[in-house]
């Protein structure tokens, strides 16, 4: 099979059918040269049986004995159709009375009255076809034998029959021949017309240009090889939109680090410029700050990227662990920001699920981060974890303002940044922290859920949650 598969469709067509034709062809030539001599010893039986019947005719039982009026004309003139000799033996059933040639071969099987028999022989080193027939007398011989059955028999020589079998088979191979040239010859041309579309889209796609990537026409491909070009349009799609995605993601992120590199050498500057030492050290911590934002942004971006492009090793997970590491390595960010951090499970299921761990994590620490960012001082942030109907959730959720519905539409997308009551923190973030989780969300085949943590209330706050089959 792994040999095959480096043909070329052609020759793997025409190396099955070609030789199955041959072999299906060649059974039939032998089919009909069976067929052929059966059908020219039977017409030749019944002509042999013909003359048995006209001897037959003619024998008599009336002296006692038994006695034939033979039939001259009939014999002359099947003498005359069998191109040779024809012998002819009549006899009693207890062989005492004999007329004709007596030395004519018995039959193999015994005989059946009225039923004929014929079989091949040597009659005196000449091979002969020999028809036998036995029939009951009316009344049983009374002089020579004493038998009440006759036993008739006609031999013919095999000349005429041999050249009649022999034109009728070679007529048969004739055609048969015939009919295997001509269904190679429609083999071969319907495999060319058959593989013609394919070699004209083989051709059109040789001549497409690098970055060509519309989709292929499949109007004048066969119809098995429809869903192959749907497939190939599929796949050229989706790699349309990876390279969509990744220039997308190179014009983002040289334009969101352009801006802050330019503040941070405006800043190192001032600082280089700075005699007062008070103003100096207010220079370096917002150098530093500002570093801390782009280290954090890069980082994200590197991780949006590995997210996109990272392989896929899913492996049995505890969410619950998961989530306690994650809340224990931002308790210092929540306590700088002066927030109620806590970690609870959701449900009474069994916190076991699969995923890749690695990735979740970062989810999740996405999806804190930003709670912990947006909620005013004072506020409470809350990480869920566990399993409800099928569904594995690593959830958080706070009481700040909330996000507006416009933006919650808007999940998913790059360098979002929310607009209303905490904008003014909301600028120091970089708009990655759902992207990113969005696009786990994605890699686990399950989606990112925005909801508000208390609708109807002043602050209703954001639960925000990856959600994925178990």
């Amino acid at each position: 099979m792994t040999r095959w598969a480096h043909w070329s469709l052609r020759r793997t067509l025409l190396v099955v059918l070609l030789p199955g034709l041959l072999a299906v062809m060649g059974l039939e030539i032998v089919v009909s040269w069976r067929n052929a001599l059966a059908a020219a010893n039977a017409a030749f039986d019944r002509s042999l049986l013909g003359a048995i019947k006209a001897m037959d005719a003619n024998i008599s039982t009336a002296s006692g004995g038994l006695s034939v009026e033979l039939p001259y004309r009939m014999l002359e003139f099947f003498e005359l159709t069998a191109s040779g000799q024809v012998f002819y033996r009549v006899a009693s059933g207890d062989g005492l009375v004999e007329i004709g040639d007596a030395l004519l071969p018995a039959p193999p099987r015994p005989l059946e009255d009225a039923v004929p028999q014929f079989h091949d022989a040597d009659y005196f080193g000449i091979p002969v076809r020999v028809g036998t027939y036995a029939r009951q007398l009316d009344r049983p011989l009374s002089q020579g034998s004493h038998s009440s059955r006759v036993i008739i028999q006609v031999a013919e020589t095999l000349e005429s029959r041999q050249d009649f079998t022999r034109r009728l088979v070679w007529e048969t191979v004739a055609r048969d021949a015939l009919l295997l040239a001509s269904a190679l010859a429609l083999v071969v041309l319907a495999v060319h017309a058959g593989l013609r579309p394919l070699q004209r889209l083989r051709t059109d796609m040789a001549q497409r240009r690098s970055d060509d990537l519309t989709p292929i026409h499949a109007d004048q491909v066969p119809q098995e090889v429809q869903p192959l070009v749907d497939a190939i349009n599929q796949h050229t799609q989706r790699y349309q939109q990876v390279l969509h995605d990744r220039r997308q993601f190179i014009d983002d992120a040289s334009h969101q680090l352009r801006t802050p590199l330019t503040t941070l050498a405006t800043q190192v500057g001032f600082a280089l410029r700075e005699t007062d030492p008070a103003h100096r050290e207010l220079a370096l911590q917002a150098i530093k700050t500002q570093v801390d934002d782009a280290i954090r942004q890069t980082n994200q971006m590197l991780a949006l990227a590995r997210a996109d492009a990272l392989e896929m090793q899913v492996e049995p997970l505890d969410l619950h662990a998961l989530a306690e590491r994650v809340t224990r390595r931002l308790w210092p960010l929540a306590r700088q920001q002066g927030i109620d951090l806590g970690l609870e499970p959701l449900g009474t299921e069994p916190t076991q699920a699969r995923g890749h761990g690695a990735l979740l994590e970062e989810a999740l620490a996405n999806l804190l981060h930003n709670a912990l960012v947006h909620t005013p001082p004072g506020g409470q942030v809350t990480v869920q974890a566990g399993v409800q109907s099928g569904q594995a959730l690593l959830c958080v959720a706070d009481n700040g303002p909330g996000m507006p519905a416009a933006d919650r539409a808007r999940v998913g997308e790059r360098f979002l940044r929310v607009a209303g009551p905490a904008a003014a923190q909301a600028t120091r973030g970089s708009g990655l922290g759902l992207a990113i989780a969005h696009a786990i969300a994605q890699r686990h085949g399950g989606r990112l859920r925005l909801e508000e943590a208390r609708p109807g209330q002043a602050a209703p706050g954001l639960r925000v949650g990856v959600q994925w089959p178990v």
